[in-house]
């Protein structure tokens, strides 16, 4: 049963690693552009992402109407999609999404349904065991089965020791190749089931959180403050913090990992919602230990950054005159004119066309069936991402260069091109390379340069 987790985690953190200190936390000028950032990727075309709301709570920015729109949708997307349309990982987010804003997820009402959460991840999670035990493999990915075990251990029921102790062998294999990612979530997860286990697993669990940290902080030393790339730094840096009994009498130089991050100017939502708590401290072992009834107002009303159109924080409701944007007469958000899609909205100022330029692209498959290599080249505004140069190639060779996507937390994902489709069942999927090297953004958001060639490989994970 799920009894005494607001205050039992909380207990469990201060023994974890106790409160970050000063030096690693972020300026608050810094956190309030980031949460600017995360308000203004927010878009009413597109999937509520939980990664967004959770890290906004951690930050304690709860106050937004754009705050209130994502927990209604994320309620309503769990009823619709949570029992067969996500998996566990996903789920596992939705879990913590809600834990965060203080709602059961044993108990998530929306649109005349309920549905409990717990008991779906708990299914799902079984089948991701169920799989790795018989394949040696999850169902899906180790990273959804960590999140799955940090889910299920902060609400304190459900195969989260069996499932952590599963990750424990994992990241200990001499074989492994687990990503930075993937290690930091389980370490998460290993570190709260620790505080929640017998004796018989504990010390499988110490070793697990130890070696992968000391990694960490072995691979920083040698980064000079880099752990991974710098879409790995939020994760690395929320499992440092909360572990650091785990790999004392060690000390982390919390101050030179920072400044690596300082020095990015991040822009993918799930980036900075991966990064933001760790800047102010918080981790998301903090999921269920927030005390949402003090709602705060820890950063001043936020200003729309040049050249966008946020929404400021604490904006009053709509009235009557607001645009509908759902069609029906229930007040909605006030939301920037970016996000009004529906009849009699004032369009948005066109911005300065840019500059044509030239990106090569290639599609490779030497994997399954009949193998092809194929290339253009095509003109493109500067600044535009990748995916607008799929769209131009397709369009100007569509029985070539056709592909279809799937949205995700990090963006639309190229799940097919020529006809190929990525395969979870053989574990296929689409990479993207430029220069030979795999690109660390995703199609929405990379941004090629002029002259420069890409190539989309199908290949296995």
């Amino acid at each position: 049963m799920m009894l005494g987790v607001t205050f039992g985690i909380g207990v469990l953190l201060a023994l974890a690693g106790g409160t970050a200190t000063r030096e690693c936390v972020a300026p608050q000028q810094l956190v309030s552009k980031m949460l600017q950032r995360l308000e203004d990727s927010v878009s009413m075309e597109e999937l509520p992402n939980p990664s967004i709301l959770l890290a906004m709570n951690l930050a304690g920015a709860t106050d937004s109407s754009i705050h209130k729109w994502l927990l209604h949708e994320i309620k309503e997307e769990a009823v619709k999609r949570a029992p067969k349309g996500m998996t566990s990982g996903q789920v596992a987010l939705y879990v913590l999404a809600l834990f965060s804003s203080c709602e059961n997820p044993q108990h998530v009402e929306a649109l005349g349904l309920t549905v409990d959460l717990i008991h779906i991840l708990q299914q799902k999670t079984e089948e991701e065991l169920a799989s790795l035990e018989e394949k040696g493999v999850p169902k899906t990915t180790l990273y959804s089965v960590s999140l799955d075990a940090l889910g299920l251990c902060l609400a304190r029921t459900g195969s989260y020791q069996k499932a952590s102790m599963a990750l424990a062998k994992q990241v200990l294999s001499p074989n492994s190749q687990l990503s930075v990612d993937t290690r930091a979530v389980a370490v998460l997860a290993l570190a709260c089931t620790y505080h929640q286990t017998d004796a018989s697993l504990k010390d499988l669990l110490w070793e697990a959180v130890s070696t992968v940290t000391n990694s960490f902080l072995d691979e920083q030393e040698k980064g000079n403050g880099m752990i991974g790339n710098i879409y790995s730094m939020g994760l690395a840096l929320q499992a440092l913090e909360p572990t650091r009994k785990f790999y004392a009498p060690r000390n982390w130089d919390c101050a030179q990992a920072f400044s690596v991050v300082y020095g990015h100017d991040y822009h993918q939502p799930m980036a900075i919602a991966q990064v933001l708590p760790a800047l102010v401290g918080k981790s998301y072992l903090d999921a269920a230990s927030l005390h949402c009834a003090a709602s705060t107002t820890m950063f001043p009303a936020l200003q729309p950054e040049s050249g966008t159109t946020g929404v400021h924080r604490g904006t009053a409701a709509p009235t009557q005159s607001t645009p509908r944007l759902h069609g029906d007469d229930a007040p909605r958000p006030f939301l920037p004119c970016a996000l009004w899609h529906c009849a009699g909205c004032p369009p948005c100022p066109s911005p300065l066309p840019a500059a044509l330029i030239t990106v090569h692209y290639s599609i490779i498959n030497k994997l399954q069936g009949k193998h092809f290599t194929f290339t253009t080249s095509v003109q493109v505004p500067d600044g535009s991402t990748l995916l607008k140069v799929l769209q131009v190639a397709a369009a100007e060779k569509p029985d070539i260069f056709s592909f279809q996507t799937e949205p995700t937390s990090w963006g639309p994902m190229v799940v097919s091109i020529h006809g190929l489709a990525a395969n979870p069942d053989d574990r296929t999927y689409w990479q993207f390379l430029s220069g030979g090297n795999a690109l660390q953004e995703g199609v929405g958001t990379y941004k090629p340069e002029n002259g420069e060639h890409i190539q989309a490989v199908f290949s296995t994970y």
